[in-house]
């Protein structure tokens, strides 16, 4: 069971990372770091829309849960 978690503890990692990696915003250029990344809207970015975000919320999640599981067994 804990080869098991762990693997899939591994695989959560490697779609958290290629997540995180995918999501590059406007602001990440030199210009986000001095406020111009905020001209997309009247108060910054829209992301409330954005499957992304969420997706990587549920994987943060599972990703604690089976740190968490895993620590104990």
């Amino acid at each position: 069971m804990k080869i098991f978690l762990e693997v899939v503890f591994f695989l959560d990692c490697l779609a958290l990372i290629g997540l995180i990696l995918l999501q590059m915003s406007e602001h990440a250029t030199l210009g986000g770091a001095f406020g111009a990344g905020m001209s997309s809207t009247v108060f910054g970015r829209d992301t409330t829309r954005d499957p992304k975000k969420l997706a990587t919320g549920v994987l943060g999640a599972i990703f604690l849960a089976l740190g968490l599981t895993l620590a104990l067994i």
